[in-house]
This record gives C-alpha cells, sequence and structure tokens, in this order.
C-alpha cells in the first residue's frame, strides 16, 4: 500500500511534466496519430496536391514504361508486348552513328556557352534590383523583365527575326547608311550566341524570382551594423549579399547542370533549317528527326534514355561536389 502511495506522485508529476511539454511545443504528448485524424487535418492540403500528383504520374513516370522500346525493334502496329527483341542493338547503331556524335557535340557546346554566358545574368539583375529603393520602379521593372517569359517561341524568334534578320530594323538602318549588313539569324558561326542572346531575352527576368526571395530573407541587420562600421557598397555586398545567396546560386548551378543535355527543342527546331542540321542538331532534335519522324522509335528512345542518364549522372555528380564546397545542395543523405 506504501508502495503504491509513493508511485502517485511520480505519475501524476509525469503527466504534468507531459502536459507542460505538450503546451510549449516542444516535444509530442501522445503517440502517432492514426491516419483517420491524420485525414481530417490534411485533407484540405492532399485535395489540392492531388491534381499535381496526378500530372506527374501521367506525364513523368506513366512514359517511363516506354523506355522499354529502346530495347526492341520496336513496331507501332503490334505494339510492346509482340515486338520483337533488340537487347543493345539500338545503343550500337546509336555510338557508330556521326550524326550522333555531332548533335551530342552541339549539346555540350551550347550549354557550356549559355551556363557561361546565361547563368549569372539572373543574379546579377536581382543584385541591381535590390539596390532599387523606389518600389514602383521597381515593381514595374521586375513586370517588364519578367514578361518575355510567357512569350512562346515562336514569337521571340520572330521578335528577332524582325530586329536582326536579313529585313529586319538593323539590317535597313545598315542599308540607309551604305554599311555591310549582317544577318545574325542565318549565320551557322554565330547561332551558339543567337540562342544564348534569346533564351536571356526571355529567361533572365523570370530567372531572377529565386534570388530575390533568398536576398528578402537575408536579416538587414548585418546591413545596419556593416554601413556603422564603415563597410561601403560594395563590401557590403561581397561580405553579406553574396554569401547570403551561395546556397541558392549552388543549388540553381546542380539544377542547371543536371539540364545541361536539354538546352531546348523547340528553339532548335524552328531555326534548324535556318541555320543548318550541323550547327543546330542537339539530343533532342535528333531523337525527333532521326526517331520519330522516320518512324525509327527504338533508336529515338535510345538517343533519349542515354540523355536521361547522362543528366542523371551529371545532377548527382554536381550535388556531391557542392557537398565538398560546405552546401547542402539539391540533397542530403
Amino acid at each position: 500500500m506504501a508502495a503504491t502511495l509513493a508511485t502517485k506522485p511520480d505519475a501524476t508529476k509525469r503527466r504534468r511534466v507531459r502536459r507542460k511539454t505538450a503546451e510549449d511545443g516542444t516535444r509530442p504528448v501522445s503517440a502517432k496519430l492514426s491516419w483517420r485524424i491524420r485525414w481530417r487535418r490534411d485533407r484540405s492540403l492532399i485535395l489540392m496536391t492531388l491534381p499535381a500528383v496526378v500530372l506527374l504520374l501521367v506525364f513523368n513516370y506513366a512514359p517511363l514504361f516506354g523506355l522499354v522500346t529502346a530495347f526492341q525493334y520496336y513496331d507501332p502496329l503490334v505494339g510492346v508486348w509482340h515486338s520483337s527483341w533488340a537487347g543493345l542493338d539500338q545503343f550500337r547503331m546509336l555510338f557508330q552513328d556521326p550524326l550522333f556524335w555531332g548533335a551530342l557535340r552541339n549539346t555540350l557546346f551550347l550549354s557550356l556557352v549559355q551556363l557561361v554566358l546565361f547563368f549569372p545574368i539572373p543574379v546579377v539583375l536581382a543584385l541591381l534590383l535590390n539596390t532599387v529603393m523606389n518600389e514602383r520602379l521597381r515593381n514595374f521593372v521586375q513586370s517588364v523583365v519578367y514578361l518575355p517569359h510567357f512569350f512562346s517561341w515562336v514569337l521571340t524568334i520572330t521578335i528577332f527575326q524582325q530586329m536582326i534578320g536579313g529585313a529586319g530594323i538593323l539590317n535597313q538602318f545598315l542599308r540607309q547608311h551604305s554599311i555591310g549588313t549582317w544577318d545574325f539569324m542565318t549565320n551557322p558561326h554565330t547561332f551558339a550566341l543567337l540562342i544564348t542572346s534569346q533564351a536571356v531575352w526571355k529567361e533572365a527576368g523570370w530567372g531572377i524570382i529565386v534570388f530575390l526571395a533568398a536576398l528578402a530573407a537575408i536579416d538587414t541587420n548585418l546591413y545596419e551594423a556593416s554601413a556603422v562600421d564603415g563597410a561601403g557598397r560594395w563590401r557590403r555586398m561581397w561580405h553579406i549579399t553574396l554569401p547570403g545567396l551561395r546556397g541558392v546560386i549552388v543549388l540553381m548551378l546542380v539544377l542547371r547542370l543536371g539540364n545541361a543535355l536539354t538546352v531546348g527543342f523547340e528553339q532548335f527546331l524552328i531555326q534548324r533549317n535556318a541555320v543548318g542540321h550541323s550547327a543546330a542538331d542537339v539530343l533532342d532534335t535528333f531523337s525527333f528527326y532521326y526517331g520519330i519522324a522516320t518512324n525509327n522509335y527504338s533508336y529515338g528512345a535510345a538517343a533519349g534514355l542515354f540523355k536521361s542518364v547522362i543528366s542523371l549522372l551529371l545532377i548527382l555528380g554536381a550535388n556531391k561536389l557542392a557537398h565538398a564546397f560546405g552546401e547542402d545542395g539539391l540533397y542530403r543523405k
């Protein structure tokens, strides 16, 4: 009896401690919630994400089944189940095709040019917009640089054709002043700079959204303290702003390297006839022209699978490199 009475205060004390920690939010008060309770609690959020999950399953995961055609002599008349097995024959033909290596070389070169010339521009634009103190002016500039993102590639290339094409405004001005004309739109030697400038004009403004959000998360007290200590604008940018953006820059760089082999499809498809296939063929257009357009679906699937595997290796390698520099990258184990 004495032992029982001795344990009652201890049990009461433990309940009191659990109640207090639950009110403070430091640790859970009870066991894991049942799925019915969690469903009632998160039902609205689950229903909101359901359409996105369905789209992801239909357009990203369901097509993975089609990768089996890369190992077949696929015939659409008999379907996947009855097409004859080819093993690695499609990949052997792919690696022996000089057009494939030309497309791969163009893809890597154009990706490198866009990485060097395009990737830093959204960071610079975000830094410049962050220094604009007038809120109305900043909102206006943001709206102007965001707008081209919503243009289709057809409209974007048409605008460039009207500006710097053979009959564009620039060449008309040069003809009026008896100066030799420059046709950038059909010159294969300047094609890399042309598509990079188109991508910058269309997507650089949209790319600053993530960096502006990262800039807004930097503690303003750091700027005030550094200003009191006598740090100028450039020193504050070097020691506060750029370190605050480093994690986001590394993350975007990892994602960019993961998509290094996806330099664009519609943009190159539209301009391929103007500059020739030797300059405009990339892996995406190669899969289309020499796979789908020729009804050689297995060959195109093999090229697409090769691109996907290399992209996966690139993003894993870039993520490892980010970890080596002390950043989180895309994920951590």
